[in-house]
């Protein structure tokens, strides 16, 4: 009697989960707790209820929806925490700067300074929302991160007009780093730029790496680039020692220049690039300092904040900072009961940090970096999974420029650093610092969303499914 056995070998297509339930409750956490914060803060100011409380929750609960719909559709594979801490600290920024502009010396400080005061919130609720506008269409129209590395040197080309646009519209507290546009307000482009700076480094180191990752002798166990591959570094060096001399603008500078020096270092993996990139940052921003009025007057203000005391604005706001910060202690004062607005008009913007410092304490304040931390965390380990080079180096640069962005806004509050003028991303006031970073969070998202994308099963061959049979 015959005896046929059938041996079948199928192939598996299950891929990773997708974790979308996840972020959805993180999400769901993610606009409780600024509704909560709203909740106290409207308590603590006037002893009752906001009233725009219900629409607030409402507001951040459909954008936040939004988003994740968006998400689940479009970008299935994507990392699960990029949306909520983004959401999260967009939430709390509503919250502060609804906060501050309780404040009348707000609105005597804008008087003072010759202009009218208007409540920022409410503009800010719509630079949300218009931020959330352009993480859809990044989600949904980028079908694919490597379609950017096309645009390598239009890249180029684009940053430079939009680093150098502001040149030509006047200056604003001492820089010039907003454009203005009619029936629009202000613009800052360097928001825009840190962005496209990224596709073009991410394009442009991916061809040269190899040649810049050679070494042309060891000196102090450093190994030395070769002469002729300083170009790169010297003319990024170049360029934002220019915009520094030129628009007075530290921040961006330090920016733009960090950036370059770490997505250098991610490409080659030599250390020397961190330290001559340190060490030319320093020699320029001290060079420049020298003779540039206002960098001089940030620079002094950062030494000595309580020695300009009633002779300079900058070291003023300093000092203040740094007591709202000693008056909050360890768990700080209580949504809405801080004084922090006394900062003056750059509280909801420069300064927003303080107020978190006063209100919540180290405690909170800590808690806030964390979340800055993890949005970092994410965007590395979304580099590290990403399977082809030009999405590791683009992950690693946006999460760098979101990183660098960090440290000097918050070194500069604090006292760390001389202070910078740029805004702290989600979570101060205004609407190109809001756009920019939801676009950047999209691109991080999607990269992510390629990386864990399972890869499509090969087609079966004649050998999957065998049969013996055995005969007696």
């Amino acid at each position: 009697m015959p005896n046929n056995t059938t041996n079948t070998t199928t192939i598996s297509t299950a891929g990773p989960p997708s974790r979308r339930n996840t972020e959805l409750a993180l999400l769901a956490f993610a606009v409780v707790i600024p509704c909560f914060a709203y909740a106290n803060t409207g308590l603590a100011l006037s002893g009752e209820m906001p009233s725009g409380m219900l629409g607030y929750g409402i507001g951040l609960g459909l954008l936040a929806g939004v988003g994740h719909l968006v998400v689940r559709k479009f970008a299935k594979y994507a990392d699960p925490l990029l949306l909520p801490l983004a959401t999260l600290l967009n939430g709390l920024g509503l919250v502060l700067i609804w906060r501050l502009d309780q404040s009348p010396r707000l609105a005597n400080d804008a008087k003072n300074l010759g202009y009218k005061f208007v409540a920022s919130a409410p503009n800010q609720l719509l630079y949300s929302a218009l931020g959330l506008a352009a993480f859809v269409a990044v989600v949904i129209f980028m079908k694919d991160h490597r379609v950017l590395q096309r645009y390598t040197y239009i890249s180029m080309v684009l940053a430079l007009v939009l680093l150098i646009l502001p040149m030509f519209f006047p200056a604003q507290f001492g820089a010039r780093i907003w454009i203005r546009i009619p029936g629009l307000g202000s613009l800052q482009p360097g928001e825009f730029a840190k962005i496209i700076l990224a596709i073009f480094f991410a394009g442009y180191l991916m061809v040269k790496r190899d040649a810049l990752a050679l070494a042309s002798r060891r000196f102090m166990g450093l190994y030395l680039p070769r002469g002729r591959d300083l170009g790169p570094i010297l003319a990024v060096w170049a360029f934002s020692i220019l915009i520094l001399v030129f628009e007075t603008d530290l921040g961006t500078s330090l920016l733009f220049f960090g950036m370059f020096v770490v997505m250098l270092y991610v490409a080659t993996e030599r250390t020397s690039w961190i330290v001559f990139g340190l060490l030319m940052s320093a020699a320029g921003a001290v060079g420049v300092a020298s003779f540039e009025s206002h960098v001089q007057a940030r620079v002094n203000a950062w030494l000595d904040p309580f020695g300009g005391w009633g002779k300079s604005q900058a070291s003023e706001q300093i000092a203040k900072a740094l007591m709202s910060f000693g008056s909050g202690g360890v768990f700080g004062s209580g949504w809405g009961q801080g004084h922090s607005d006394l900062i003056g008009f750059a509280a909801n913007s420069d300064f927003i940090l303080g107020t978190v410092g006063e209100e919540l304490g180290l405690a909170g304040l800590m808690a806030v970096l964390l979340v800055y931390g993890l949005i970092v965390e994410r965007g590395v380990r979304t580099a590290l999974a990403a399977r082809d080079p030009f999405g590791k180096l683009l992950a690693c640069g946006l999460s760098g420029a979101f990183a660098i962005q960090v440290f000097v806004v918050a070194g500069g509050v604090m006292g760390l650093i001389p202070l910078t003028g740029m805004t702290m991303p989600f979570m101060a006031y205004g609407g190109s610092s809001v756009l920019a970073n939801w676009a950047l969070v999209a691109i991080l998202l999607k990269i992510s969303d390629t990386a864990r994308r399972p890869a499509p099963a090969p087609a079966p061959s004649p050998d999957a499914e065998m049969t013996q049979v055995v005969r007696p």
